[in-house]
């Protein structure tokens, strides 16, 4: 058994290639070999989101605080709100981060495949973020 202290990861800001906007990343877990999970909690400041992107075998989140959005491609943009659940499948193009008005943090966890668990792409522009 091993237990991962609080605040035994150092907090990091998000980087521009990967976030519009303020994000602070909190990493939870990388399991050791040969498992494939880790995890991380992600603040999002009003306005900040993720860049497109896709998870080879997918992504859970997990919305601890406040509410947020999240969009697969072509889809609608969704609110998500503290407690709920978010999945996206494996290879599905998405993004997510907090509205324009509030804040959000939630975690996510993912696997990794052949080492990688994400594949950044371009920005969500500002026509594509809603201004609601």
């Amino acid at each position: 058994m091993e237990i991962e202290r609080i605040g035994s990861l150092a907090s990091a800001k998000g980087p521009s290639e990967w976030f519009t906007g303020s994000a602070r990343i909190d990493g939870l877990f990388q399991a050791p070999d040969p498992a494939l999970v880790s995890g991380a909690s992600v603040t999002f400041e009003p306005g900040a989101r993720t860049a497109w992107h896709t998870h080879p075998l997918g992504q859970t989140l997990i919305v601890t605080a406040r509410c947020g959005w999240a969009q697969r491609e072509g889809g609608p943009v969704e609110e998500m709100r503290r407690g709920d659940v978010v999945w996206f499948p494996s290879g599905e193009k998405h993004w997510h981060g907090a509205t324009p008005a509030t804040a959000v943090t939630r975690i996510a966890i993912q696997e990794k495949l052949n080492g990688k668990v994400v594949e950044w792409m371009e920005q969500v522009t500002d026509e594509q973020y809603p201004k609601r």
